[in-house]
């Protein structure tokens, strides 16, 4: 450590000008060429580096103001889908709701179309069964009035000679001519 304070104390004791000359004292010329490059680099370094730091700290500044307003942007896009989503949800439930009233609705008509149709088959059932019902008798009526008829004839045939005969069919002629005027 004595050499490094003597290099410094030498440092009053140079030569004068005009000789040159080494200094063999290697840490003493290593400290002083330290202290000379850090001078130099801190002199003409500062202003380089104040300038990167500067810059740094603008993009970093830059940067954290980007993403505030990209946050920003987000919480206000997260707080739109949610208001559409609580919309969508209540327009679900609505659709739910109505549609169940409306399945109900239908199940109801279709119960009541079906027990009117139920009712008119019922109705033409009972007409049809009536209907066949009086060709049933009429057709007997028919069946029973030609055998009568049949027989009155028969009887007639039977019973009346010419004259009778000609005197009832003028007789019934008459009349028919009667009811005709």
């Amino acid at each position: 450590m004595k050499n490094v304070t003597d290099s410094f104390v030498s440092l009053g004791h140079w030569p004068s000008a005009g000789s040159f000359g080494f200094n063999t004292d290697i840490l003493a010329t290593n400290l002083i060429n330290l202290s000379v490059v850090l001078g130099v680099l801190v002199f003409f370094g500062k202003g380089v580096l104040s300038d990167l730091l500067d810059n740094r700290k603008q993009r970093i500044l830059n940067t954290i103001r980007n993403s505030e307003e990209l946050r920003g942007g987000a919480i206000e896009q997260l707080e739109k889908a949610r208001t559409r989503l609580r919309k969508v949800e209540m327009e679900a439930d609505q659709f739910r709701v109505n549609g169940y009233s409306e399945i109900e609705r239908e199940r109801l008509n279709f119960i009541n179309s079906t027990s009117k149709t139920l009712k008119q088959l019922e109705n033409y059932k009972n007409e049809t069964i009536i209907f066949e019902q009086q060709r049933a008798i009429n057709q007997v009526r028919q069946r029973v009035f030609q055998q009568a008829l049949q027989g009155a004839l028969g009887t007639l045939s039977s019973c009346l000679n010419n004259e009778l005969h000609l005197r009832t069919i003028c007789a019934n002629i008459g009349m028919l001519g009667a009811i005709t005027d």
